[in-house]
């Protein structure tokens, strides 16, 4: 019996085939919710409020067709909001029944980003309350269990939405991450969980936990369905002061032959041996498919990881909540309350001490990515039970955020994925982690690496299929250019574009007023577009790139004389900034040779082979 469709590409898929409907799958949403924990869930849009929607899509669908999705690539696709981030309509109570004063006016910027692109608001999901805790248990609404053995805990602070995409309710969810709850829940849930980079995604509309810190986190079956959904959100928004735009990543990843991969020394693992050699499987893939592993002192990030809790950040909590939790209110979880409260006695030289420790920290940090590519980590060292946490409610939480308190603090992106299971069947996640605005090659090579380690996802075990082509997130200042020799797809310089996270728009033609020249006849060599007019002129191969202006500079500072940024004019008759060369560079008496009757780059190769 062929498997439902459950990943983020396989309903898009359907959906445009015609063999599932939006009404459909949200009967199937509304079906699947009343067959797991529903401690998962705080709120829920009304089932014929949804769909009511899930029609009006359809209908739209039947009268727009397949194009629909191109402009609209989330149509119809239901998702799960935790609840300290607001969604119109619907409290928002951060798992604190006397915090929301009433429903949500608007979305969530992050949120409305993913509604505009046609995905549907399905409910609010349970929390470590305000966001503090890494165990999903700290809740009144009751714990979130784990998806594979409800004994065991599902990981916080988001817990519930990676328990409704592991137990494939929705296909994605958002969540929080400060100090690993975009993480933990995924590692211990069996899917993928995308931390931004910080200032990425805005938090305009999120309670915060430490707002210096904050990041909207997302959930998903596979790697690249998490990255899908991050690129639609992602972006600067003028409410958020510490949103930003995407700076040119310094990072790639796409080969893992020679890769070089930092691992943290020495490995802790609480004695949980379980974890240890599911994690040594891990490495062993690696290994096996030539990446090099590297040894990383983990002490430096063992020292910053402890001010998140036990130094004066703990105050940031306190600034966003400590005065509401100081009044007693009903439904305050005491271990939640105990942490934020101690947040009023750090004074102000503490703070300015720890800035000048995490200032060094992070310096280090930036010295850490001259050695190694990427570090990999467990995304949890052990995985406790709900007896652990009832008995002792910190310290099986600390030890949670070994490998994760230190990642926002020193400005680095994080994905977690899937990787090789326990023994006892239990989920073990693996986490990614990389430099700042390492977003997107983090996801590629997360979704390379989901079907190396376990290719499969969720609760249902998901077989996840073949590793796709990730396609770069819309800039948010679009630049355009024309490229006609070795950055185009597949060529040897195009590296520089998609490191700079561009996008391919279009494969086309010049107008026929141009002369195609190899500046040097013979490879290596360098191409040559100038404009001829129509009389001497012929259509030349061509693509049109996007990347964002803030990465124009940089990129330009790679192309030397006598090729320049001009006007490049297109066979539809559209004009568009490109690459074009100086009248000098093919003067007679040069050595540029006229390779206009191959048709273009890839042709003039072609025949150098």
């Amino acid at each position: 019996m062929p498997l439902e469709p459950r990943t983020l590409r396989e309903l898009q898929q359907a959906l445009r085939d015609g063999t599932l409907t939006v009404r459909r799958l949200m009967e199937r949403v509304l079906q699947e919710r009343a067959l797991h924990a529903a401690s998962a869930w705080i709120s829920l849009r009304p089932a014929d409020e949804l769909l009511a929607e899930a029609e009006a899509c359809d209908a739209r669908a039947r009268g727009e067709g397949a194009a629909l999705w191109e402009r609209l690539p989330l149509f119809g696709l239901p998702f799960a909001v935790k609840d300290n981030i607001d969604v119109a309509g619907l409290p928002t109570t951060a798992a604190c029944p006397g915090f929301a004063s009433g429903p949500a006016a608007r979305h969530a910027t992050a949120v409305q980003r993913l509604v505009d692109a046609g995905a549907i608001a399905v409910g609010k999901t349970n929390l470590d309350q305000f966001a503090t805790g890494l165990v999903g248990t700290r809740s009144p609404f009751g714990a979130v269990p784990n998806p594979f053995d409800a004994a065991h805990v599902s990981g916080g602070s988001s817990s519930g939405s990676a328990y409704v995409v592991a137990t494939g309710q929705v296909p994605f969810a958002l969540g929080t991450d400060t100090a690993g709850s975009g993480r933990v829940p995924a590692g211990f849930c069996h899917v993928s969980g995308l931390k931004p980079t910080k200032g990425w995604l805005p938090s305009t509309g999120v309670v915060p936990a430490c707002r210096s810190l904050d990041c909207i986190s997302v959930f998903a079956l596979t790697p690249e369905d998490a990255w899908a959904v991050a690129s639609q959100a992602a972006g600067p928004d003028p409410q958020d002061p510490f949103s930003r735009t995407a700076l040119p990543p310094r990072l790639r990843l796409d080969a893992l032959q020679d890769l070089a991969v930092g691992v943290p020394d020495p490995l802790e693992f609480f004695g949980d041996e379980q974890a240890r050699e599911a994690f040594d499987a891990a490495l062993q893939h690696l290994r096996v498919r030539g990446c090099r592993l590297v040894p990383v002192r983990f002490e430096p990030l063992a020292r910053v990881a402890a001010l998140l809790y036990q130094g004066p950040w703990v105050a940031e909590r306190y600034a966003a909540v400590g005065a509401f939790l100081d009044t007693h209110p009903a439904g305050a979880d005491p271990t939640v309350s105990a942490i934020v409260r101690s947040g009023r006695a750090p004074a102000a030289h503490e703070l300015f001490d720890a800035q000048y420790a995490l200032a060094a920290a992070q310096r280090q940090a930036l010295a850490l990515w001259s050695q190694v590519a990427v570090l990999v980590v467990p995304s949890a060292p052990t995985h406790p039970t709900q007896a652990d946490l009832q008995a002792d409610p910190f310290e099986p939480n600390r030890r949670l955020g070994h490998y994760t308190n230190f990642v926002n603090l020193l400005d680095m992106a994080a994905h977690a994925l899937p990787g090789p299971m326990r023994r006892d069947g239990l989920p073990a996640g693996v986490t990614l982690i990389g430099p700042a605005f390492s977003d997107f090659a983090l996801a590629g090579l997360a979704s390379t690496l989901a079907r190396v380690f376990e290719p499969t996802a969720g609760a249902m075990r998901q077989p996840i299929g073949a590793a796709p082509v990730l396609a770069a997130s819309a800039p948010a200042q679009p630049l355009r250019l024309v490229v006609v020799g070795a950055h185009m797809s597949g060529l040897a310089l195009n590296w520089q574009l998609t490191e700079r996270a561009g996008r391919l728009l279009q494969r086309t033609r010049t107008a026929p007023a141009y002369r195609l020249y190899s500046l040097t006849g013979h490879a290596p060599t360098r191409p040559a577009l100038v404009h001829v007019g129509p009389d001497a002129g012929r259509a030349v191969d061509v693509e049109v790139w996007e990347i964002d202006a803030a990465h124009g500079g940089s990129f330009l500072q790679m192309v030397g004389p006598p090729l320049a940024l001009g006007t490049v004019e297109l066979a539809d008759g559209t004009r568009e900034r490109g690459f074009v060369c100086e009248p000098r560079g093919v003067a007679e008496g040069g050595s540029a040779l006229d390779i206009t009757a191959y048709g273009g780059w890839r042709g003039f190769l072609a025949s150098l082979s």
